[in-house]
């Protein structure tokens, strides 16, 4: 038996500056297929780093789809 091992995904968002936003973002990325934990560093005002763990790679174009719903932008994708 194999085991597929999560995937960590960093993005920066732009817009975010309070516990709400961090709520509203995690809440459209934990909707997205594989994803099991949505973990945001808030710099309010700045740029927030949120890290998505999830059990298959996600696009750049679903992250960024799924941030845009809750109202902010994805400003940087790193690997």
């Amino acid at each position: 038996m194999s085991t597929i091992s999560p995937t960590t995904t960093t993005v920066s968002v732009s817009g975010m500056t309070c516990g709400h936003c961090v709520s509203a973002v995690s809440e459209e990325l934990e909707a997205l297929a594989g994803v099991e934990e949505v973990d945001v560093e808030l710099n309010a005002g700045g740029i927030s780093t949120v890290t998505i763990t999830s059990s298959n790679q996600l696009s750049p174009s679903e992250i960024g789809e799924a941030v845009a719903e809750a109202g902010y932008l994805v400003v940087a994708n790193e690997a």
